[in-house]
């Protein structure tokens, strides 16, 4: 009506067919939208009869729809702006037609529509129908004080053989959230709860836990808005909020400055599949339009609002932190100090150069009497034959000062020349092939290279390292940096592995708290370099006035890998922190790389100590340490019960450790080429079946033979169990290698008649104590991401330091410290040894 009056206004004057035929057009449009409107679903042309009835809240309607009627119910009720009251529409469908019935409400500011039966998609787009549907209305705010708003439910169908259901439409019982309350409910993927949440004064983050008692169905948990419409069903949970899937447990920490309103919806989805918690396959439909009954997905859930922690704790967590590790450095200083006033002493008191074989624990051999086993008759080495063939008591002062001129011209004559091209003089290769084969071996038989060459060798070992930290950790900063976006827009909760019950976000960062503890790793590491930088200073100063116990006693100072050990502890630090920024399957090298690297440097360390001239290089080490980390990265991808990789990967494992085996028995003279197999043959024959002698070199086999049985356990370990967590695998098979051998190099010592000083000894007890409580902690195991996100989150715990640090953060701290006193004991273990000449010390 309003149209046609608006056109005879306009065009009162004009007339004929043309404008007739308009006219008419316009009025049949508009008699069809008016239809369609009344008629809702009814075919263009059909009148139905539309029924509207006056309802109630907390009334069963039975009813019966048809596609020539339409019922509408109508609702009004009360809203407070001090008050909220849920709201839920339920309905059963008891009979149905060939079609669904179509289900709307109309409110103020939002209209809701669904279906019954309701279908919902699953993976590959499965379709799962239900009967039973529930729907909690949204609440739009309200200025006024009170206001009685309206709203109508319409109900209708195309069945011609019309529809059987249940109206219901209640009110909801503590619809909004009280702090520290639980509340119990149930859902299921057609019956969907959400609840209102409001921060009291004072508070500005709190925590959302919801748990079960039943690890299936699996279900969803988001926190939205206060808007409409309310994003309540599987196919749309995701659209907005944060959200995350649960099994037992779920937790959102959600912070004032996300919502303006001061309030939110904590909405929970029941899901049609149990796939994204790690549930069983159900199978395909064989025909696209197959419709799949469901079961009973009903699941009882609690849900609880706690406050979190607010910056006071923030603030102990931080001093704490930072406390702890200050003290270290405070006890370093202190110790420093008190070993130089005993140094003092000692050199008022005494000359160290003349000190006797009692305090030594040595006896001391004069500069032309090389020593060697005299209980076992071994041989004497080159330089000792030379030397007291040419020395005698009357010409002795002029020998060590013509032998001293000598060494120095040779020094300045080799500073320019690298080691390799020093090595492969003929006349070199065949000194090597006389001294490394001797039966038993003095540290001066295998520290004979030129100390200037030595030490360029082992400090590419720390430049290497710091190339490789600076351009390994740049992407690595900018990928997590992505990661923690990409959280923070989408909501997607389930991207990153944390323990939700103990994430303290600060800014853009979700869990600030795992990333602090890493702090330990940096400034520690930072603490070892300067005490290596000390004692590289004193030790060139030591050089610089011809100390004999710098020149000729002791094992060989060469600080390079110390400094590439104390970098790779800080960087481990640093990595570390960026993998907790988000932590998942495909950022876990960031936080095990350089543990494999700290592992291979402590072992090349101490192969060192006794190996000077013929341990590894630094750019073989790194490219094994690259393949280790290759390895890891394969594994974690492909290793999942795939057995063709766990084959591969063992035979590669055994063969390594066959041919490194090999080479440290033969100290370096063993060489792979076409006449191995040969040699192998001739050896076998010559040792074993014609002569059934044992081995030469008794202690070197029987270390390798125990590492040859630790790796070809744990080769056959991963072989038959094909364990999930590759990574972890991987570290422990580098731990126990270094375990072995650090331990069989304590047994050397002490049988050699060597001992370990005081300070060794106490950070040898206080390490092993403090390894053992570290491990302790890193086996609760509070994520993994080697399950679906649900299932790690079923290990979640709270907080149990200072409501800050949860178990892994604890596993940070005690882990750095232990690191830093193994370092610690690696740098003073043979201490005892710097007053004792170097043909006296044994190679083992």
């Amino acid at each position: 009506m309003v149209l046609r009056s608006c056109w005879k206004s306009r065009h009162k004057n004009s007339s004929g067919p043309a404008l007739r035929w308009i006219r008419s057009g316009l009025a049949a449009l508009l008699w069809l939208c008016v239809t369609q409107f009344t008629c809702g679903s009814g075919a263009v042309g059909e009148t139905k009869n539309v029924v509207q009835k006056d309802a109630e809240f907390d009334v069963t309607y039975n009813d019966t729809v048809t596609s020539e009627n339409q019922t509408i119910y109508a609702f009004n009720h009360t809203v407070s702006r001090n008050k909220t009251e849920g709201v839920r529409v339920s309905v059963d469908v008891l009979s149905q037609g060939e079609s669904p019935t179509l289900f709307v409400v109309r409110q103020k500011q939002a209209v809701l529509s669904f279906q019954v039966p309701l279908i919902l998609r699953g993976l590959y787009q499965r379709k799962y129908p239900y009967n039973h549907v529930g729907r909690t209305l949204c609440q739009p705010p309200t200025r006024a004080a009170s206001e009685t708003q309206h709203f109508f439910v319409d109900v209708s169908t195309l069945s011609s053989l019309g529809t059987n259901y249940q109206l219901r439409v209640s009110r909801v019982e503590s619809f909004t959230l009280q702090t520290d309350k639980k509340f119990s409910f149930t859902a299921s993927p057609s019956q969907p709860q959400y609840f209102k949440y409001v921060f009291p004064d004072g508070v500005d983050t709190v925590i959302v836990k919801v748990n079960s008692d039943m690890n299936f169905p699996c279900s969803v948990m988001s926190v939205q808005d206060i808007q409409c419409p309310v994003y309540d069903l599987d196919n749309n949970v995701a659209f907005i909020g944060m959200y995350q899937t649960m099994t037992k447990k779920g937790a959102i920490t959600v912070q004032r400055k996300d919502f303006p309103s001061n309030s939110f919806y904590v909405v929970v989805v029941v899901k049609t599949e149990d796939e994204a918690c790690g549930g069983p396959l159900r199978f395909y439909p064989l025909r696209p339009d197959e419709l799949i009954d469901a079961g009973n997905r009903t699941k009882v859930l609690d849900v609880v609002v706690s406050p979190a922690i607010d910056l006071k704790v923030y603030v102990m967590g931080m001093l704490f932190c930072l406390g702890i590790f200050l003290s270290f450095y405070l006890l370093t200083l202190l110790v420093a100090c008190l070993q130089n006033r005993r140094i003092k002493k000692r050199e008022v008191f005494q000359n160290p150069a003349d000190m006797s074989p009692a305090e030594t624990g040595k006896t001391p051999a004069s500069p032309y009497e090389y020593g060697s086993f005299a209980d076992n008759g071994s041989t004497l080495s080159s330089e000792a034959i030379t030397d007291s063939a040419t020395s005698t008591d009357n010409n002795y002062g002029y020998m060590e000062r013509s032998l001293e001129s000598v060494g120095r011209s040779r020094q300045e004559s080799l500073s320019s020349v690298e080691e390799d091209d020093y090595d492969t003089l003929d006349d070199i290769n065949s000194d090597k092939n006389i001294v490394r084969t001797k039966k038993y071996l003095c540290v001066s038989d295998l520290a004979r290279k030129d100390k200037r060459v030595l030490s360029k060798k082992y400090q590419i070992y720390f430049w290497n390292i710091a190339t490789i930290a600076v351009f390994y950790a740049l992407p690595v900063i900018q990928l997590v940096i992505t990661y923690q976006t990409v959280v923070n827009v989408t909501g997607n909760q389930d991207i990153c592995f944390y323990n939700f019950l103990c994430a303290h976000p600060l800014g853009a960062l979700s869990a600030f708290n795992n990333i602090l503890s890493n702090m330990g790793y940096v400034m520690l590491g930072l603490l070892f370099l300067l005490i290596v930088l000390k004692r590289d200073i004193v030790h060139s100063r030591a050089l610089e006035r011809n100390d004999l116990n710098a020149l000729e006693c002791g094992i060989p100072k060469h600080f390079g890998l110390f400094y590439a050990m104390g970098t790779a502890l800080m960087m481990e630090g640093l990595l570390s922190a960026c993998y907790h920024v988000c932590p998942n399957y495909t950022n876990f090298q960031f936080d095990t790389s350089f543990m494999y690297m700290i592992a291979g440097l402590c072992m090349l360390k101490l192969y060192q100590k006794r190996h000077p001239d013929i341990n590894a290089s630094a750019y073989t080490a790194y490219a094994c340490l690259a393949a280790v980390i290759f390895f890891s990265v394969l594994g974690v991808v492909f290793g999942k019960g795939n057995t063709a990789f766990w084959i591969v990967f063992s035979v590669i494992h055994i063969l390594a450790t066959l041919l490194l085996s090999t080479q440290l028995y033969y100290m370096g003279r063993w060489r792979l080429d076409s006449g191995v197999l040969r040699r192998m043959v001739y050896i076998i024959y010559t040792d074993s079946i014609r002569q059934c002698s044992g081995p030469m070199y008794i202690d070197r086999m029987v270390l390798l033979v125990m590492g040859n049985i630790v790796n070809w356990s744990l080769a056959a370990y991963g072989l038959i169990e094909k364990p999930n967590d590759f990574a972890s695998y991987l570290l422990a098979i580098a731990i126990c290698n270094l375990l072995l051998y650090f331990a069989f190099y304590i047994i050397m010592k002490l049988r050699s008649g060597e001992r370990i000083q005081c300070l060794a000894l106490v950070c040898i007890l206080f390490t092993a104590v403090v390894w053992g409580f570290a491990l302790y902690f890193f086996f609760q195991g509070l994520s993994t991401w080697q399950k679906t996100p649900a299932e790690s989150r079923e290990h979640n715990r709270d907080c149990i330091l200072l409501s800050f640090f949860d178990d892994h953060d604890i596993w940070h701290f005690l882990s750095s410290i232990a690191m830093f006193g193994s370092f610690l004991v690696l740098l003073t273990m043979d201490d005892d040894l710097d007053t004792v000449q170097r043909d006296k010390i044994f190679v083992f």
